[in-house]
């Protein structure tokens, strides 16, 4: 009896010793997303939809009570491999995969659907559909300060197909380079042309070049914590077709000051121009300018965030229309949006 019980012992001490040497890889798999839905409503100008007039930039711009998407986002994480499959649903996700070459308009509900391999701890692999690396702004509601979005954000890219490499070089350089199909063609390379893309990303800071066959962009996105309670995001960027076709430059401050835990309030100014006639702003003049001031409020209540929004366009031309159906340079606007996250 006392050689089983010593026996037991042991067999039990090996086997504890073996589980603190050898742990199991603890595979994590995990739900989340959003949903958001909105009012908006013009200010100086129509309300019905027959005569709708609008900013030219994507999302938030429907009329009355509208809704925005349901983002549902399936992710997987191992200790070298994972996955995310990124799903949008309503219309600010198909406005989101709009140039989708053959579902978009038959039921292509991608955002997002990429794998990826560490490597090592400073370098990861990443193949599939991803959200563009370039500018301040992102697709998800959730991921910005301001619900109704910019002109620099609505004309650069919304996402790639590819292949990249994230390098991180030291505790405050990382590199990432990537070569992918035509850009926001998400599904399959239509065409046989590749963009190649990089971005340089210090404190913080990050400088970002696509060099897609139709055009060049360059993009600066950054921001500083001027204090606890005062931050201040900024964007530039430069984008130009090839041939001569046009395009864009522009820049946007981000202010943003937080009155308590709950309560934040922010302001993004923007100055936008067309290079010869890019169709952005709605002139039909060549190098048209816009700039557009949105005051937003942010009240967070649990997983529910609340955003007042107040939104005027100036454009140099006329862009916009007014209650008399007559042609104006400005467009004044209300925005109030329910945004829950889990």
């Amino acid at each position: 009896m006392k050689k089983i019980i010593t026996i037991s012992m042991f067999l039990v001490a090996l086997v504890s010793f073996a589980q603190e040497e050898a742990p199991v890889e603890e595979k994590k798999f995990t739900l989340s997303g959003s949903i958001d839905a909105y009012y908006r409503a013009n200010l100086n100008a129509p309300n019905d939809a027959d005569n709708w007039t609008k900013p030219g930039t994507s999302f938030a711009n429907l009329p009355g009570f509208a809704l925005g998407m349901a983002n549902v986002v399936a992710s997987y994480e191992g200790e070298k491999v994972g996955f995310v499959a990124d799903l949008v649903f309503g219309p600010r996700g198909t406005d989101a995969i709009f140039a989708s070459p053959m579902y978009s308009a038959t039921g292509n509900i991608v955002n997002q659907l990429y794998a990826y391999w560490n490597v090592s701890d400073n370098v990861t692999l990443t193949m599939g559909n991803f959200n563009t690396f370039l500018g301040y702004e992102v697709i998800s509601p959730v991921g910005n300060f301001n619900y109704s979005t910019s002109y620099l954000f609505s004309y650069g890219p919304f996402s790639h197909t590819g292949l990249k490499a994230d390098f991180t070089l030291s505790d405050d350089l990382s590199l990432m380079v990537g070569v992918m199909n035509d850009t926001d063609a998400t599904e399959f390379n239509p065409t046989g042309d590749y963009a190649f893309g990089a971005q340089l990303g210090y404190k913080g800071q990050f400088l970002n070049v696509l060099v897609d066959p139709s055009f060049f962009e360059i993009d600066f996105t950054g921001g500083f914590d001027v204090s606890d309670k005062f931050y201040l995001g900024i964007n530039g960027a430069y984008y130009s077709l090839e041939d001569d076709g046009g395009g864009f430059y522009g820049a946007a401050l981000y202010p943003q000051f937080a009155t308590s835990d709950a309560f934040k309030i922010g302001l993004r100014a923007e100055y936008f121009v067309e290079d010869g006639i890019f169709g952005a702003i709605g002139t039909g003049v060549a190098d048209s300018s816009v700039f557009a001031a949105t005051l937003t409020g942010s009240y967070v209540i649990d997983n529910l965030t609340i955003k007042p929004e107040l939104r005027l366009d100036n454009a140099s031309d006329n862009a916009f229309l007014d209650n008399d159906l007559g042609p104006q340079k400005s467009l004044s606007s209300f925005v109030l949006a329910a945004i829950y996250s889990f």
